[in-house]
């Protein structure tokens, strides 16, 4: 067993998120990412029977600033990923990492009772790994 299979992705996630409405504009999505520092926004759900949207900045580039569509005229809805893959805080690190290999995502929001409380990147999972005493 590796040191690696014994950390749980809550151990590396960031807990400090910003959810929106999927009914903003994207310009509005690039100013709160902006604000934020952020370069992912978790979309809200509608209702109980709804799932969680995600836009990513690659989302915005490819899909508004690649495609010349004004940022005003498009909504988050159009161009986030819904329903978004999701992960348990008590998953390994290790098999989180296998997951986003194999679905091909960078980025995942972190549930545990029905709600998002985080939100974990490639990124951050190396630097978990790295952190082994």
């Amino acid at each position: 067993m590796s040191k690696l299979d014994g950390i749980p992705v809550r151990q590396v996630m960031r807990d400090n998120f910003t959810e929106v409405d999927g009914s903003i504009d994207v310009m509005e999505a690039m100013r709160i990412m902006k604000r934020v520092g952020a370069t992912v926004l978790i979309v809200k759900k509608r209702n109980e029977q709804d799932e969680y949207g995600m836009v990513l900045f690659s989302d915005i580039a490819k899909q508004v600033i690649a495609k010349d569509r004004a940022p005003e005229r498009v909504n988050a809805y159009e161009i986030m990923a819904k329903p978004v893959i999701t992960v348990r805080p008590d998953m390994s690190i290790r098999y989180c990492a296998r997951l986003f290999e194999r679905f091909g995502i960078s980025h995942a929001p972190v549930i545990e009772n029905e709600k998002v409380i985080g939100l974990v990147s490639y990124y951050l999972l190396v630097l978990g790994g790295l952190n082994l005493d």
